[in-house]
């Protein structure tokens, strides 16, 4: 049993019917997306609880082993296409909380068909990794400048239930963080194992623009709605 994650909670409706469990980037918390929920139009969605967990601090390798919020430890390379493998523990170790808030929300009368896993940067790769792999269907899986970590075994690991889930995926065409190539090759990768994939990119770095927010809206009443 892992400690639940602590969280920030906003609901659009007293009842909320759906949820959307949105993680944040390296170095970020909970509260960096909370704003975003008052930007996005959700005419026609259901009440909806965002939910923002903390990651937990750990030291980061690329920032000199300082201690910070982080989904998982990032060396020099990894984000250069190196072979250097992921922190597969850290990500697994990520996979097994969020699976964890899925079942909180599970026994808060939200079924696994109605919650979205979506996250930025680091926290968009842990929503990928979990969301399909997880073993009942969600509603959908949205990944912001991001890419699939552990992509070796995922073939193997991928869950059935999830192999029809609606993904987004979006970059900026000018990300000097996470290469705007990692994030195509993630859906190339989930696109020739079967995954309907919405990609959508922007001349941007790395960062969220207005276009995007509105097409996050789109996406949203539509697996949700």
């Amino acid at each position: 049993m892992t400690t639940l994650l602590e969280t920030i909670e906003l609901e659009t409706s007293k009842n909320p019917v759906a949820t959307v469990i949105w993680m944040h980037g390296l170095g970020a918390d909970g509260n960096d997306f909370v704003p975003i929920v008052n930007e996005l139009d959700l005419a026609g969605a259901p009440g909806i609880r965002f939910v923002f967990p903390h990651a937990p601090v750990r030291a980061v390798t690329i920032n000199n082993g300082h201690r910070m919020r982080a989904w998982y430890d990032i060396a020099f390379g990894d984000l250069e296409g190196s072979s250097r493998k992921a922190d597969e523990k850290g990500v697994r170790e990520s996979q097994a909380q969020i699976g964890e808030l899925i079942t909180r929300e599970n026994t808060r009368g939200i079924s696994s068909g109605n919650i979205v896993l979506a996250g930025f940067s680091q926290g968009g790769a842990i929503a990928l990794h979990t969301g399909l792999r997880h073993p009942e269907k969600l509603a959908g899986v949205m990944a912001l400048s991001t890419y699939l970590p552990l992509a070796e075994s995922f073939v193997q690991e991928a869950a059935p239930a999830n192999k029809a889930t609606s993904v987004f995926m979006a970059h900026g065409t000018q990300d000097p963080v996470v290469p705007y190539a990692m994030g195509r090759n993630s859906h190339d990768l989930l696109n020739q194992s079967g995954y309907a994939i919405e990609w959508q990119e922007y001349p941007m770095q790395h960062s969220v623009c207005m276009e995007e927010v509105a097409d996050i809206s789109r996406w949203l009443v539509k697996v949700l709605g």
